[in-house]
């Protein structure tokens, strides 16, 4: 299926490893001009050579200094996939106002500010997507990572409040909820989650199913070219009839497109 990308340009936040890195490869195989977007200069060019893509920026969107020297590297887009997201498991009287900060900082405030810059122009010409990388912990939200929920129940809320202002355009904004994937931190994740058990990561990974997650189908982690290839649809023209919509990867759509 073409998705009809290739006269498209898409940025990327956190798009060196995991998530990011898999959606920033699935639109560049699908012909968008894609813009990498991370810290680390080293693991921003890798990144670009890795995928092939337009170009690579060394931007921290958390900070409103990042923000801006990002936007005015970039300043227009036609798809924004805020991806750029930190999580730990972490008691709740043991989260300090600094990490509740932090991770709003990171995980909410980083795409409230892109959003607030590429928007406008995108009502402008009549055609953008904006799409927020939530997670089922918006809904679910794990009793061990309370911070982290809360900021991805934020991200639900803006996503839809955008989507509310793009009534009779061809702008969409959506959320993308995906479960727990695999990726270069799941070992360590998993490890925290289970302190002192000698287990291997597979077995880990079982028992994390069998424990925290038993209503899951899948019974496993997501791979994270499975949550691309659902970005990468409601990032193209054909998703145009797909608006206001928080996508499950796994169990369904949890609020309707309108």
């Amino acid at each position: 299926m073409d998705l009809q990308l290739s006269n498209k340009t898409a940025l990327v936040t956190g798009s060196t490893g995991g998530i990011g890195l898999a959606i920033a490869r699935t639109l560049a195989e699908e012909g968008a001009a894609v813009i990498v977007s991370g810290r680390s200069a080293e693991s921003v060019e890798r990144t670009v050579q890795e995928i092939g893509a337009a170009r690579g920026i060394v931007a921290d969107p958390a900070t409103a200094e990042g923000a801006a020297a990002l936007t005015s590297a970039v300043p227009s887009v036609d798809i924004l996939v805020n991806n750029l997201g930190i999580y730990e498991v972490k008691p709740f009287a043991e989260i300090t106002d600094a990490d509740w900060l932090r991770f709003f900082d990171v995980n909410v405030l980083s795409g409230i500010r892109l959003a607030r810059h590429y928007f406008p122009a995108m009502l402008e010409r009549n055609w953008g997507r904006i799409i927020f990388v939530s997670s089922e912990s918006a809904l679910q939200v794990p009793p061990d990572m309370i911070h982290y929920g809360m900021t991805k129940t934020a991200q639900l809320s803006v996503a839809r409040g955008l989507a509310e202002l793009t009534k009779g355009t061809a702008v969409t904004v959506n959320s993308v909820l995906p479960g727990p994937t695999r990726s270069a931190g799941i070992g360590d994740f998993l490890r925290s989650v289970f302190p002192g058990n000698p287990g291997s990561e597979a077995e880990l990974e079982k028992e994390f199913f069998r424990q925290y997650r038993s209503s899951s189908l899948l019974q496993r982690m997501i791979d994270p070219k499975e949550i691309a290839a659902l970005v990468a649809y409601v990032a193209s023209p054909l998703g145009a009839a797909t608006n206001g919509a928080a996508l499950r990867v796994e169990g369904g759509l949890l609020m309707s497109a309108t």
